[in-house]
């Protein structure tokens, strides 16, 4: 374990930060049974960090007198004892922090996002909520925070309601198997592949969203994509921005085909301002491709929600039931391999023509090809209860080479031409930007043209 030097300033910032979803520091005199409850909860949310000898402010009003501390580093025994008591054991880093200027050791504990759902060692689940570490007493909430963070995947859940033949006799199964080598037929693959229940031949989730004709009508929870049209740019789309909305469902394979066919359909009929002037709207296929894939194939389908895709008329956003599985974070995501849904994943790879070719490489594609095209990053939310990908329709260009390369190919420029090619939402924001190149002697306002008809031009040489 580490013993490492801080200085005296660290240390007051360390005394003074407020308590929340990822800190808590408790003084040296805590029981073990009381940090068990903290660092599980912090493993069974997000993570978070710990410091043991830190007075609170109740018990000490001036900061500069909260670091307490112990005298010997082999004071903080128990607490560490405590600690490997956890089940399963937790992903910890522990230090030992001496600040300049003060004689005692604070104990530092490091927790990582756990895929596993930890329990102190009377048998109690915590989990986190903001500065709060609250006991989950509720089983099904236990059960969907195993699902949440992919130590238990929904899949392999079998459904009384449906029966072996529903996957077995179905057509998909049939055309799946027709290219699959080693020769198989429906029932052997089903067996295999732990598709159905052995003991009970009631079909798996995995099994039904595969190869059942209609996954909607057996399945207890939602499994469709759902696509919301919303003419606007917006941020906060309001009622009157809601255009058409369509349910798509199928098994997986060809329900990523027809989700991905319907939202290209429907782009190529918006019309935006480029650098070349009035296009539809279009992304990498690539890009639109691989993140519908992951939208499927990685979400939760233990929560009762559609994937939703929403068309705006500068972005498309695409909303996956469920949150990043285990030690993903929208930091790592393009780093780590974690996959919520195995069988699926697997079975979708077999395929003659795979959905998901390069397993674990899919939204490394979706980025890269965004470069490719001269187009921002998709940007990835973990919401909660949803993963959100934004696809913005704006250039990687900076705006004003944006603007300029406009002007060199359409001659003008008005303000909402240029908050399309940039993707400035404010008038203002883009006036500014104009105002910028005027000031470099590049453009010119058009002098006849004012009001709502100004626009701008390259300075005539």
């Amino acid at each position: 374990m580490e013993t490492k030097n801080i200085s005296a300033a660290d240390a007051l910032q360390l005394s003074i930060r407020s308590e929340d979803h990822f800190f808590d520091r408790k003084a040296a005199e805590i029981k073990g049974a009381k940090l068990q409850r903290v660092a599980v909860a912090f493993a069974n949310a997000d993570g978070g960090e710990v410091y043991v000898g830190i007075a609170d402010e109740k018990d000490e009003p001036d900061p500069s007198k909260r670091w307490v501390g112990v005298k010997n580093i082999e004071d903080f025994n128990q607490h560490i004892q405590a600690l490997t008591e956890v089940q399963p054991a937790l992903p910890m880093d522990i230090a030992f922090l001496k600040a300049d200027g003060k004689p005692h050791y604070v104990l530092r504990i490091q927790i990582d996002k756990s895929q596993s759902v930890h329990k102190t060692s009377d048998g109690t689940v915590y989990e986190r909520k903001g500065a709060q570490s609250l006991p989950v007493s509720d089983p099904a909430r236990i059960t969907a925070l195993s699902f949440a963070k992919g130590a238990v995947s929904y899949e392999d859940y079998s459904l009384d309601n449906a029966i072996a033949e529903d996957i077995v006799d179905s057509p998909r199964i049939s055309e799946f198997l027709a290219d699959y080598s080693p020769t198989t037929d429906p029932l052997e693959l089903a067996l295999n592949k732990n598709l159905i229940d052995r003991k009970t031949f009631k079909p798996k989730v995995a099994g039904v969203l595969l190869f059942s004709a209609e996954p909607s009508s057996l399945m207890p929870k939602k499994c469709s994509v759902r696509i919301v049209r919303y003419e606007t740019k917006e941020e906060g789309p309001e009622r009157d921005h809601l255009g058409p909305i369509e349910s798509v469902e199928g098994p997986l394979y060809q329900l990523i085909h027809k989700t991905v066919d319907r939202v290209t359909q429907i782009m190529s009929s918006i019309n935006v301002w480029t650098t070349d002037g009035p296009k539809a709207m279009a992304y990498p296929p690539e890009t639109l491709w691989e993140i519908v894939v992951n939208a499927l194939i990685h979400r939760d389908y233990s929560m009762s929600d559609d994937v939703q895709i929403q068309i705006f008329d500068n972005r498309i956003e695409v909303l996956s039931p469920g949150r990043l599985p285990a030690f993903v974070n929208k930091d790592n995501i393009l780093d780590v391999r974690y996959a919520r849904n195995p069988r699926i994943v697997g079975i979708l790879s077999r395929y003659k023509s795979p959905p998901n070719k390069d397993i674990g490489e899919g939204l490394n594609t979706a980025f890269q090809k965004m470069k490719e095209w001269r187009l921002r990053n998709p940007d990835i939310l973990d919401e909660g209860n949803y993963v959100r990908v934004i696809i913005p329709h704006a250039p990687l260009a900076t705006p004003q080479e944006a603007i300029m390369e406009f002007l060199n190919k359409q001659m003008t420029i008005t303000n909402r031409q240029a908050r399309d090619i940039t993707g400035i939402k404010s008038e203002n924001a883009v006036k500014s930007e104009f105002y910028k190149l005027k000031d470099a002697g590049l453009i010119e306002m058009i002098p006849e043209l004012r009001g709502n008809k100004a626009a701008w031009r390259l300075v005539q040489k």
